[in-house]
């Protein structure tokens, strides 16, 4: 028999001794949390469990805190869990043959250990009688039915006839897809992710972009629409703008770009033709695929002339940057990178633009957040374009925007309806409009400044631990790891790290011997483990981990120790704790 067991800090002593038992008699454990007298949410804990018992993954469930109470009031909130709070060996016994109990609750402040070991042996070993039971459990069981897995608001109208399926949730319509996104959540919520282009955005973001919006077509731009009923989008996208100007202290905003490709490739086909030079950083050395990647339309609609990095600093090499510009003449230079971790000199990018009399663009997608915080110097003043994402570091929806000078706003607009685009996705307009809401805030900036700090500490925790950093460290929110040093490969330790809870991407790094499939760095990034509340002193640990697994790849033993801690630290700083319980 399988058991999974939990407690809050008020039943950790109690659950640490019965585990003793448990073990001693050949039962299969899990211990979900928590491992010390460290003060926790004992919903979290219970939580976890009915997931656990829900998912199959284990037969019963043993739940303590201090009372009980809490507990039991916590796990019975689930249809399918029958949560007992016992006191004494009798209520044990019939909790199991009347009631088919599956989770059995103690209090580990109430009870002694004699006891409350007596309670559970009796609890394990009592079977359910059924016959008469059965019918009172089904009952309970219908009962339950509209207030959890088939939750339905007043508005929704319950009979469903003639194959109306829009008042049926996922699981009903399609279990398989339910159970997949079901499992992701708990990916989420058990590992540290950090990659450096990922965040977790709010409850609010989530409720815009999955909203009723998304039946909505708005072809066209507020009052110059080709579709009726769309007043209200007027008002979603409109607010979106003035919000997206005011924030980065822009002439011109376009929020219906539905990512940063999109937004790039609207700039191209604004000032530039076929066949017309652009000038952007190798992607090699830190740059996007789509500053002109030959694998990318940037790189087979235009001639591309790449800059980079000084080998010795790192950094961009302007003084490169202006000879090429002097003999390429350009019309369009990029400023911007997705595995850069130093700042921009949009000032000098500004000089050489109108040196040779180019365009200048930067993409922001990353660092976006930062900027918005004034916490990196803004390329807004400078460019002629800007773009960016809005997931990153700005933790919105995903989906990209574009900022320019007025002059340039009749040709961004064209460019993306209908040059590029057809109908803008208003639900993820709205999802952006409320990210930029959000980071007016003082909780936004106070998040962005936190971010910085926590990538700084990555950078000098591994740099005492012997690995090499790209450029010596970080302005932003990455950390460039090269591995060279080490005999291993970027691939190697995105999947070892992968294995052991924490989830990172290979990269590149300037100069590389490898191939992009292999690499010979990682990239790690402190926008979304900043979002679970983590700080300097999780950093640290964190980079501890992080060290162990590259110190010792190959070892499975030292994988699964680090993902034991890392689910440990994960219950400790929980994301999306609602969307984890919540029945699709």
């Amino acid at each position: 028999m399988s058991i999974v067991i939990g407690s809050d800090h008020g039943g950790w002593e109690l659950k640490e001794f019965l585990k003793i038992y448990l073990e001693n008699n050949k039962y299969h454990i899990e211990d979900i949390g928590c491992y010390d007298t460290e003060s926790v949410d004992y919903p979290d804990v219970a939580n976890l469990l009915v997931q656990n018992i829900l998912a199959k993954k284990s037969d019963k469930g043993i739940l303590i805190c201090g009372t009980g109470i809490g507990m039991s009031m916590a796990a019975n909130r689930y249809k399918g869990i029958r949560a007992a709070l016992c006191n004494e060996p009798m209520s044990a016994r019939l909790s199991r043959e009347h009631n088919n109990s599956n989770v059995l609750v103690l209090g580990g402040r109430t009870l002694g250990k004699d006891m409350a070991l007596d309670i559970m042996k009796t609890w394990l070993m009592t079977p359910f009688s059924g016959e008469r039971h059965a019918r009172r459990l089904a009952k309970i069981e219908e009962a339950g039915k509209d207030s959890q897995n088939n939750r339905k608001t007043d508005q929704v109208i319950k009979k469903e006839t003639n194959g109306n399926i829009h008042s049926k949730s996922l699981a009903e319509v399609d279990p398989e897809m339910a159970k997949a996104i079901q499992q992701e959540t708990q990916r989420v919520f058990y590992t540290l992710e950090m990659i450096a282009s990922e965040n977790f955005c709010s409850e609010a973001v989530l409720e815009a972009q999955g909203s009723i919006l998304t039946n909505k077509y708005a072809e066209g731009y507020p009052a110059k629409r080709y579709y009726g009923g769309c007043e209200y989008m007027d008002v979603i996208e409109t607010l979106a703008i003035e919000r997206a100007k005011k924030l980065f202290g822009s002439e011109h905003v376009n929020v219906q770009p539905h990512s940063g490709t999109q937004a790039n490739v609207a700039v191209f086909f604004s000032v530039l033709k076929p066949g017309d030079t652009i000038l952007g950083m190798q992607l090699s050395h830190g740059g996007h695929l789509t500053h002109g990647s030959p694998a990318n339309l940037s790189g087979k609609y235009f001639q591309v002339v790449p800059y980079g990095v000084d080998r010795k600093t790192e950094t961009i090499d302007m003084e490169q940057v202006r000879n090429l510009a002097k003999a390429h003449q350009p019309k369009l230079i990029i400023v911007g990178a997705s595995a850069y971790p130093r700042e921009f000199d949009w000032k000098t990018f500004r000089q050489i633009a109108d040196e040779c009399g180019a365009f200048l663009m930067a993409d922001i997608a990353h660092i976006a957040g930062l900027i918005a915080a004034d916490l990196h110097s803004s390329p807004v003043p400078y460019c002629d374009f800007v773009t960016t994402t809005t997931h990153k570091t700005l933790k919105g929806p995903r989906g990209g925007v574009i900022m320019c000078k007025k002059e340039f706003a009749p040709k961004i607009d064209k460019a993306i309806f209908p040059g590029t685009q057809g109908g803008p996705m208003m639900h993820t307009i709205a999802a952006k409009g409320v990210c930029f809401k959000e980071a007016f805030s003082k909780e936004f900036k106070a998040y962005q400044q936190q971010v910085i700090s926590n990538a700084k500490v990555i950078a000098e925790e591994m740099q005492k631990g012997g690995f090499r950093v790209v450029s010596g460290g970080t302005d932003n929110h990455l950390v460039l790891l090269d591995l060279t040093s080490k005999g291993i490969s970027g691939k190697e330790a995105e999947e070892a790290l992968d294995a052991s809870g924490i989830t990172v991407n290979k990269n590149a790094i300037p100069f590389d011997t490898k191939g992009s499939r292999i690499t010979s760095g990682i990239r790690i990034g402190s926008p979304a483990i900043s979002s679970r509340g983590m700080k300097e002193p999780e950093m640290t640990y964190i980079s501890s981990l992080i060290k162990d697994v590259l110190n010792n790849i190959g070892d499975k033993i030292t994988y699964k120790k680090i993902k034991k801690s890392v689910k440990e630290l994960c219950i400790r700083f929980p994301v999306y704790q609602s969307r984890l319980d919540k029945p699709l």
